[in-house]
């Protein structure tokens, strides 16, 4: 069942340009030089119920303005969105109370309420009875492992814990589609893999589709098994994670210590990253050389140590964002 379809999508901005010099400010006042920016171009992409996807692309461009399409908070120019068999633009309303939302860099809940006031809060707001929501908070204190923070003022916890308390705020009234925008921002590396081990359990647990955006390149790639990138406004690759990494990972990165050196100049598909005595870091275009080739060409008996692995996925992103 497909929940987001969103079909031929465009978004422009009308921006005042600021001209240079004395006289290019006067006119800026009075008689300003209006822009147009195409923030979202054309694009269209379809999410299945269930699915835990990527929606990623440098700054600038276009992820907030689509995710605020898609939940109604702006209005596309041209093109169709269907949230859940609703239309954002038009039951905007109706759409908030079926979809979460939670903001790595901006906080829903009091600080000054405990964590289990805020969840009674946020049931009154759902329209939940007080039955159910005690019920549900149950479930989330559970789920969430809150019971010893449940009581707290939400300004006495620590970042990772207030994160914990948002994502399940934004769960209290059920919602089918969960959308992160940059959910372990600021999080030292254990707190961000309980994080991640949270969203993978809700959804399990709930089966809620999650639209997830991040900057952290793990994120991508401990939870979702579908990535979009976006860059200028359009849409530069839609495909499943192990396509991503089967069709752009044709690269190897080597690195070995030696006996005695070993000429790398002039073998093709090589590129020495680093040489210090006799340890090499080099990459390996799988492409135009064979791995076992190389292999040879260093001699087992001369490998002192040796490690291979992929190039990072962060590093493959970046290729992709520079190309388009």
């Amino acid at each position: 069942m497909k929940v987001i379809a969103v079909k031929n999508l465009n978004k422009r901005f009308k921006v005042k340009v600021k001209e240079k010099g004395l006289k290019g400010s006067l006119k800026s006042i009075f008689k300003p030089k209006i822009q147009v920016v195409e923030a979202v171009k054309d694009i269209s992409f379809e999410v299945e119920e269930g699915e835990v996807i990527a929606f990623i692309g440098p700054n600038g461009a276009g992820k907030s303005t689509t995710i605020k399409m898609l939940t109604g908070i702006l209005y596309p120019d041209e093109g169709s969105i269907n949230v859940l068999e609703i239309n954002p633009t038009k039951q905007r309303k109706k759409l908030a109370y079926e979809i979460g939302t939670v903001f790595g860099q901006k906080e829903q809940l009091w600080m000054h309420l405990t964590v289990y006031d805020n969840f009674k809060f946020f049931g009154a707001i759902y329209d939940i009875s007080e039955k159910e929501t005690e019920k549900r908070i149950e479930e989330l204190i559970e789920l969430f492992d809150l019971q010893n923070i449940i009581n707290t003022p939400v300004r006495n916890l620590s970042l990772g814990q207030r994160i914990r308390c948002e994502i399940a705020a934004s769960l209290i009234h059920r919602p089918k589609i969960l959308f992160l925008d940059e959910p372990t921002i600021g999080l030292d590396p254990v707190v961000k893999e309980s994080i991640r081990k949270l969203i993978k359990k809700m959804n399990k647990e709930y089966h809620t589709t999650v639209f997830l955006t991040s900057h952290d390149i793990s994120d991508i790639e401990k939870l979702c098994k579908r990535v979009i990138i976006i860059n200028n406004g359009r849409i530069v690759m839609d495909d499943s994670m192990s396509n991503l990494k089967y069709h752009y990972m044709d690269k190897k990165v080597i690195q070995v210590k030696l006996r005695n050196k070993v000429d790398f100049s002039n073998v093709k598909g090589i590129k020495v990253l680093k040489e210090k005595e006799n340890n090499y870091q080099i990459e390996i275009d799988t492409k135009e050389t064979d791995l076992t080739k190389i292999l040879k060409l260093i001699n087992p008996e001369n490998i002192v140590d040796i490690n291979i692995s992929n190039i990072p996925l962060e590093e493959i992103i970046s290729q992709i964002y520079r190309k388009e």
